[in-house]
């Protein structure tokens, strides 16, 4: 299976992003796009995010090989129905929701007739909307498909050399593993941002001008993290409910023996936990997974 032309539903960072990056590193992949906010659409074609911006979905799909959802994973339900009518057959339909088993479930359901492929980008910026995109935000990034066990194999290989064309490194996973695997390296992590941000402004002995005056570097980290968008991050946790809950009661346990250490001036259990994770940053980096350069260094790649 050749694909040829793509349609990507949804405009913003991700979808914008796929668009610049197959016109940058595909130009031989024609792009159709649709978003429903017609303020989008415009400035989607200012920018050039894909070769036509359609007027509506029909147009967007109707010729597409790989149709890429891009859409809140709360949304993908709806976003396929309104595709369904309109599709060859044969087409592939692809998302970039970072919950699996709920999203493929939901196009399973709306487009039983159709070749279904989900895919998780491991890429993003606290950014949104179709100024966020750019051509080289998948460079180096994973991309994470999680086919089901009757995906045809060419479809599969397809969409893993489509990704592979943008930069990305493409692993195949089942969908309820990714779903554990990114609610420990993805969900909880933006949660505790979104908490931890959220108490420094509630606290009654700190203004919030101090919080923003002496904010140090671990909590501006966390600021960006909160500062993502919060439809999409609503609807992730929602989505990924199970596995959040599992790892966020394993996380409740860690930090209540942190709490214990810290009360009874256990100074070797708090120095052992902290040499351990230095250990992870060091595998991270190693892995090219982060970079100490402006934008994780991938403009020096």
């Amino acid at each position: 299976m050749t694909i040829e032309r793509v349609a990507i539903i949804g405009l913003g960072l991700i979808g914008g992003s796929i668009g610049l990056a197959a016109r940058a590193m595909q130009p031989e992949v024609a792009t159709t796009g649709w978003d429903a906010d017609s303020d989008v659409r415009a400035r989607a074609a200012q920018r050039g995010l894909v070769g036509t911006v359609c007027d509506s979905v029909a147009d967007a799909v109707g010729e597409a090989d790989l149709v890429i959802l891009c859409v809140p994973v709360g949304a993908m339900g709806y976003a396929a129905e309104a595709i369904a009518p309109h599709l060859r057959p044969g087409t592939v339909v692809s998302d970039v929701g970072s919950s699996k088993r709920s999203v493929g479930e939901a196009l399973t359901k709306a487009l039983p007739g159709a070749v279904v492929i989900p895919a998780h980008p491991v890429a993003g910026t606290e950014k949104s909307g179709p100024d966020a995109g750019f051509a080289e935000l998948f460079r180096h990034r994973w991309c994470i498909l999680t086919p089901g066990k009757d995906a045809p194999q060419d479809a599969i290989e397809a969409v893993s050399a489509f990704w592979e064309g943008l930069g990305a490194k493409v692993e195949i996973m089942d969908a309820d593993h990714h779903d554990l695997v990114l609610a420990v390296t993805s969900h909880i992590p933006h949660l505790i941002a979104y908490t931890i941000v959220g108490t420094a402004s509630d606290l009654e002995d700190v203004t919030r001008g101090e919080v923003i005056k002496y904010s140090a570097g671990g909590f501006r980290d966390f600021t960006r993290i909160a500062a993502s968008n919060p439809t999409m991050w609503r609807d992730v946790f929602l989505s990924n409910r199970d596995a959040v809950l599992e790892v966020l009661g394993r996380f409740t346990e860690d930090l209540s023996l942190l709490q214990r250490a810290i009360r009874n001036g256990d100074g070797d259990t708090l120095f052992d936990l902290f040499d351990r994770t230095r250990t992870i940053r060091r595998s991270i980096i190693d892995e090219g997974q982060d970079d100490a350069r402006a934008d994780f260094g991938r403009g020096d790649h």
